[in-house]
């Protein structure tokens, strides 16, 4: 019986489901799963999941929050038992973010990290089952720097360069999440062009140095490929330590029956050419940002589109408990 492209990339690649969606999660069975303020927002409007937001809001109001604070804990407790649901179907993690509001604060980034940390426990859940969320800025990955001296283990996301790959190496988080669809986007308009081939894509290329980068460097820090616009790219990364991919393209693999080999592996890493890197502090990382136009703008677009994410699921919330529209966290 010839397997699936999905079954193929499952013994090259950790598959994780990108995804709030328990339905999907149960029918794909990922090993690991990632979620964010964008998936945690459009799952809590599917109506199955009244419950969910339900316990959430008595929950919070439980603890005496009030007005806007009361939303604000609704959402952290909502974000997190969608997590707990989630590993209820998986046999390894969840990845929850942090508010993207606190992106240029590390000791707030930290305080909420240990907040969201607390409910899992609370809920029965050991912390090597949750990897904590966060931009990629410089204030976010010292935050997790911090996190991962205290054993909490982070997911840095929103990463588009080799500059950011290096300070979360850095600061030994536990695995980066690069992204891929949207640095081809942003190519995809700068350059005029509609399509790129596999080879030259530049999602595709970036995170393969990155990956490179690493295992020549013998560094533990984990790769795990993000943000995907086709099943082209997902494949063109076979390989790669981790894929986080969405349930439409999950599908697609599933489907699909072509020959998958690996495309990016340790032993081809160390025979590349050597890339080489200075020493990095935070002014050589922000200027490094800086002067990589895509980095930049994709960096505070993303954090952007979290934070809009979270101000939706907040109005979601005030509207389905009847609060005053005029209140604000």
């Amino acid at each position: 019986m010839t397997l699936s492209a999905l079954d193929q990339l499952k013994n090259l690649t950790t598959v994780v489901a990108d995804s709030s969606d328990l339905e999907a999660i149960r029918q794909f069975r990922p090993l690991d799963a990632t979620t964010n303020p964008s998936l945690i927002t459009a799952a809590a409007a599917q109506p199955e999941n009244k419950a969910l937001i339900e316990a959430a809001f008595e929950q919070a109001r439980a603890e005496n929050y009030e007005n806007g604070e009361l939303i604000e804990r609704a959402i952290d407790i909502l974000t997190v038992k969608f997590g707990v649901e989630i590993l209820k179907l998986i046999e390894g993690r969840v990845s929850t973010e942090v508010d993207a509001s606190l992106s240029y604060d590390t000791a707030a980034t930290v305080a909420k990290a240990k907040e969201l940390l607390h409910l899992y426990q609370s809920y029965g859940i050991a912390k090597e089952r949750v990897l904590i969320k966060i931009a990629s800025t410089w204030e976010g990955i010292q935050a997790a720097r911090l996190l991962e001296i205290e054993g909490i283990h982070c997911n840095l996301t929103l990463l588009f360069g080799l500059h950011q790959a290096q300070a979360c190496a850095d600061a030994k988080v536990t695995l980066i999440s690069p992204f891929v669809g949207r640095i081809l986007d942003w190519y995809k308009k700068a350059e005029n062009v509609s399509s790129y081939p596999i080879d030259k894509d530049p999602g595709v290329q970036s995170v393969k140095q990155i990956y490179n980068y690493y295992k020549q460097q013998g560094i533990h820090t984990q790769v795990m490929g993000a943000s995907f616009r086709s099943i082209d790219q997902v494949l063109g990364l076979a390989g790669c330590d981790l894929l986080t991919i969405a349930p439409a393209l999950l599908e697609q693999l599933e489907q699909d029956q072509r020959e998958v080999t690996a495309a990016l592996s340790v032993t081809a890493a160390q025979q590349a050419s050597v890339i080489e890197r200075p020493v990095q502090d935070e002014q050589s990382f922000k200027a490094e940002v800086e002067h990589d136009l895509m980095a930049a703008q994709l960096l505070q677009s993303g954090i952007d589109g979290f934070i809009k994410a979270r101000e939706q699921l907040h109005a979601l919330l005030r509207q389905s408990f009847g609060l005053d529209e005029e209140i604000k966290a």
